[in-house]
């Protein structure tokens, strides 16, 4: 696609309190975008502690803002202990609002808090909407459990909020895997800016630099970022010591954020287990997923993403606090016949987690089910940012199937 948008510019706000979902969807959409429209130009702007060990396409940029952490009990710190909650908040809202000033946007996608961390984008898309931008809010296909969505929402007047800014709200994913409002009483008004543009499909990313090689079949574990995921490892390494029979690898990918504590017992836990192979973190997750025989992970939008783009098949332990998010994506493609689900309290079980593993090298890939699941995500976006860019040919040299 050769498309020229000269000097367009679309600005991206991930605000990355925990893991690395926002910022990886984010980049995948600028990349996508780059890749269609030659002089398009994307910035992104980023509260992940890592936003810089990723690379990054030609006219693809980030901007980074002091980084929050988020408690597990669901509560925020600054990730610098010295500075106040307040003053790290105040100074994302003044960087966010000066690159919007200074970028000059055509158009502003915020990931999934339509306000920001804290109201922080609030007074960023009143200064964009008066001067014309286009604004999106891009929700993942779940977002929580309706009770709890409702409850965090209601208390901040969000769907209001919504009405009143946003020209569009994007859900990334199609209308029949899941709506991210489900449970909810969302006004009309708001209902029809609803897009489900699909899944955002991945692909292998063809890097000359070393990725991580490993040698032959291999069932993946990746927990995403690592924060939450120790569990889940710690399930997999029970199974294969308590089943002589598990003999095929595993290749553990810990992420980035995993306690050094952890990575240190992990690593010590499996010295006598040759056939568990752990690495720290890779930026390239796309080509190790391609590469898997299986995968085992957590049900995180990227990672499911993923999965589907490969067509691999998955064991999925759903993380089930403080969100629901992974359980109820979880649940439903499982009961669509994509993956296999086991709850964590099974998984904790080293005899069923062993049957888990051992059944998931027999499972058929995601595509056997017949249900011929499309991932035109990225596909959908290009065709819309062109017509919102160019009104005039809005479709000259985009081919995509509705």
């Amino acid at each position: 696609m050769s498309t020229r948008l000269n000097d367009a510019r679309i600005l991206m706000y991930s605000h990355d309190s925990f893991g690395l979902g926002h910022l990886r969807r984010c980049r995948t959409i600028a990349h996508a975008l780059v890749e269609d429209y030659r002089g398009l130009n994307v910035l992104i702007i980023s509260g992940a502690t890592i936003a810089g060990a990723f690379d990054y396409r030609a006219r693809v940029d980030f901007v980074k803002i002091p980084s929050v952490i988020k408690l597990r009990n669901g509560e925020y710190t600054s990730l610098d202990r010295h500075i106040d909650l307040q003053d790290t908040l105040k100074m994302r809202r003044s960087i966010i609002y000066h690159t919007a000033e200074s970028f000059q946007p055509d158009i502003f996608i915020v990931d999934k808090e339509p306000m920001g961390l804290r109201g922080e984008v609030e007074e960023t898309l009143s200064y964009l909407k008066e001067r014309g931008t286009k604004l999106v809010i891009g929700l993942r296909d779940v977002m929580d459990a309706p009770q709890l969505l409702e409850a965090e929402w209601k208390r901040n007047d969000v769907l209001s909020k919504i009405e009143h800014y946003y020209d569009h709200v994007w859900v990334y994913g199609p209308p029949d895997f899941h709506d991210p409002l489900t449970g909810l009483d969302v006004p009309p008004t708001v209902r029809d800016k609803m897009d489900f543009v699909g899944f955002l499909q991945r692909s292998k990313t063809q890097s000359e630099s070393t990725s991580h090689r490993t040698e032959g079949d291999y069932i993946l574990i990746t927990t995403g970022g690592g924060g939450d995921g120790s569990e889940l490892i710690d399930d997999v390494i029970n199974a294969y010591k308590a089943d002589p029979e598990l003999t095929h690898k595993a290749l553990i990918v810990l992420g980035p954020y995993m306690p050094g504590e952890q990575r240190l017992r992990f690593m010590q836990n499996t010295s006598d287990i040759p056939h568990i192979e752990i690495i720290e973190f890779d930026n390239r997750m796309e080509d190790i997923v391609a590469g898997a025989k299986a995968v085992v992970s957590m049900g995180g939008y990227n990672t499911v993403c993923e999965i589907l783009s490969f067509d691999k098949p998955a064991l999925i332990v759903p993380r089930i606090v403080p969100r629901e998010e992974q359980l109820i994506r979880a649940s439903r493609a499982s009961d669509l016949g994509l993956f296999d689900m086991l709850l964590p309290e099974d998984a904790e079980n080293p005899l069923l987690m062993a049957q888990a593993l051992k059944d998931l090298l027999k499972r058929a890939p995601p595509s056997a089910n017949g249900r011929n699941l499309k991932l035109d995500g990225l596909e959908n976006i290009s065709r819309r940012v062109s017509e919102w860019l160019q009104p005039d040919d809005a479709n000259q040299g985009v081919s995509v199937n509705a």
